[in-house]
């Protein structure tokens, strides 16, 4: 009976160390390839600082390609499927989103190094945060041992992404639908201290003359958008951040306290006239623009929550060998 009793003990201690083992296998973790494929981090470092050596503002897009993977079906890879039913061909997307051939070259020397091994959405995740890096902005630890889906999802993105055309309580409904709260939506969209966007995005703000323009809108920056928009498609763009287009900085924040944030998600961050913006956000934002290493913990922080929408992990999904099709 004694020896019954103990071998039941043994077994129970081992079936404890096979679930805590398979739990690791379930979570994101900082180190997730130090032992299957160390050297990822040396390649998509050196392909983002080529990338940004050839243009700076692909820090920016690879940033905003995480952001708008991760919103739709969770972080999951899924915006770099290729077909017309995929991801990149949804309306938010459209002419916005790029990057895609960085991924691409990336994920091709990681095949070669250790196939089989490093998914799309952690290449995707990784590249998101050197491009914040070598931007100047601050260094946060990138969560890995995402797997990749099997499906695009575009009515996901189409109706799920935040729109700078929506007033700023509808974007914080859109972020606390994956888990995001009202700071989160303040600190991420400060990542529009770097990059740029088309004039259909803010076209809106614009009429024929300066002061008929939208009142919380910077006069003489009206004209000059007004200017640079007219008689065209939509698609000329300008910096997001006036006066520090691709300097990760506090400068974002400051623009908005002056009536200089282009879009009206952004303005409407200090100036709109909803609850939550009185409440909330207008507080954020004249925090952060006082205190850009606030900003940066907060940034560094709210990244790690956005990577964490519902990953795939373990046996769920797989890992691609081309990011752009499944396997």
């Amino acid at each position: 009976m004694e020896y019954a009793h103990r071998r039941f003990l043994l077994v129970c201690s081992f079936l404890i160390m096979c679930l805590c083992r398979g739990t690791r296998g379930d979570e994101l973790t900082s180190d997730f390839y130090d032992d299957t494929c160390p050297g990822v981090y040396a390649i998509v470092q050196q392909h983002v600082f080529d990338a940004m050596r050839d243009e700076l503002r692909m820090g920016a897009s690879l940033l905003r390609l995480h952001f708008h993977d991760c919103f739709v079906n969770g972080c999951d890879g899924s915006i770099l499927l290729d077909g017309e039913d995929g991801e990149k061909f949804a309306q938010p997307n459209q002419n916005s989103v790029r990057g895609y051939e960085v991924i691409d070259a990336i994920k091709a020397d990681l095949e070669s190094m250790c196939p089989g091994v490093v998914s799309c959405s952690d290449v995707v995740a990784l590249a998101a945060g050197y491009g914040v890096l070598f931007s100047g902005g601050p260094y946060y630890d990138v969560l890995l041992g995402r797997r990749d889906g099997l499906v695009a999802n575009q009515a996901g993105a189409d109706n799920g992404l935040p729109s700078p055309f929506e007033p700023i309580s509808s974007i914080v409904q859109k972020f606390a639908d994956v888990g995001l709260d009202t700071t989160d939506v303040v600190v991420l969209s400060g990542a529009h201290t770097i990059g740029r966007a088309r004039c259909v995005l803010f076209s809106n703000r614009l009429t024929s003359t300066a002061s008929s323009a939208d009142p919380s809108l910077d006069s003489t920056m009206a004209a000059v958008l007004q200017s640079l928009c007219a008689g065209g498609d939509g698609n000329q763009t300008t910096a997001l951040d006036a006066n520090s287009a691709d300097a990760f900085d506090k400068h974002y924040f400051q623009n908005l306290l002056t009536k200089r944030g282009l879009l009206s998600s952004d303005q409407g961050l200090f100036s709109g006239d909803e609850d939550i913006v009185a409440s909330t956000t207008m507080a954020l934002v004249q925090k952060y623009s006082d205190d850009g290493e606030q900003f940066f913990a907060d940034f560094g922080a709210s990244m790690v929550k956005m990577g964490s929408i519902s990953p795939l992990t373990g046996d769920e999904g797989e890992i691609r060998c081309n990011c752009r099709v499944a396997n």
